[in-house]
């Protein structure tokens, strides 16, 4: 009878472990000592790897791009110029692309403003703060895309910040917007004038110093006046590079 019984309470733990077993779930036995295997989770196990293998594969970039590779001398470093007339040989776009800096300097956080001798650059509608400005800018009337202003009127664009940051079009002494004489300041954003500055959270400064059809002659002076501006010193790498190109190392 004990024994009768002990095969009974067994055959009932086995029963249980049968009504806990989620979806999906089947059994190799319903005897005690049964192996639960979950084929859903063996499933997802065997899709992972394969995921991840598929999201590590590089991008396989496009025959004219690799010819265009295979032009640069990987050891090497270019002078600047050699460098600008590579870059306008192995520009392979159907378009008049731009000429691009890409700088690697010492710490983020870096930014100023340079006057290119040969660009032409995006023109900006440029506002200076006044009384009748700050009520359009509360009325959310914003038609400029960069703010000028004086320390004097700061108090009173300070109430507008909500409207201002989100936009980044809050004035400030990094980017020349925040200027003692903010009329006399509209001169330094003109057409050939270019704002740098490092990325948000890495330093890294990306420009534009023209475009790849103008001649060497200008697009090297636009870089010389980029270099000075950003000061030598802070810079540890250059690459340039076209719109369509891949990057060429330059010395300073």
């Amino acid at each position: 009878m004990a024994k009768a019984k002990k095969t009974d309470e067994k055959q009932e733990k086995a029963v249980k472990k049968v009504a806990k077993a989620g979806k999906g779930e089947r059994f190799a036995d319903m005897s005690e000592g049964a192996v639960v295997i979950d084929e859903t989770a063996i499933e997802k196990g065997l899709e992972a790897p394969q995921k991840a293998k598929k999201a590590q594969e590089p991008k396989v970039r496009g025959k004219q791009y690799q010819a265009a590779k295979k032009l640069i001398d990987k050891t090497k470093t270019y002078s600047p110029k050699e460098a600008l007339d590579l870059v306008k040989k192995i520009s392979f776009g159907k378009f008049n692309g731009t000429v691009e800096v890409h700088l690697n300097v010492l710490e983020k956080g870096l930014s100023g403003k340079v006057t290119l001798p040969h660009f032409s650059g995006k023109s900006r509608r440029i506002a200076v703060f006044n009384d009748e400005l700050a009520e359009e800018i509360k009325a959310g009337k914003i038609n400029f895309e960069v703010l000028l202003t004086s320390p004097v009127d700061m108090p009173k664009i300070l109430p507008l910040a909500k409207v201002l940051g989100p936009k980044g079009l809050m004035p400030n002494p990094k980017n020349g917007t925040l200027v003692p004489d903010p009329e006399k300041a509209l001169a330094n954003f003109s057409g050939n004038s270019l704002h740098f500055q490092t990325e948000k959270d890495f330093p890294i400064i990306h420009t534009i110093i023209g475009k790849v059809e103008q001649p060497t002659e200008e697009l090297l002076e636009n870089y010389q006046a980029l270099i000075k501006a950003v000061n030598p010193k802070n810079i540890k790498k250059t690459t340039i590079k076209s719109t369509m190109s891949p990057g060429i190392k330059v010395a300073l």
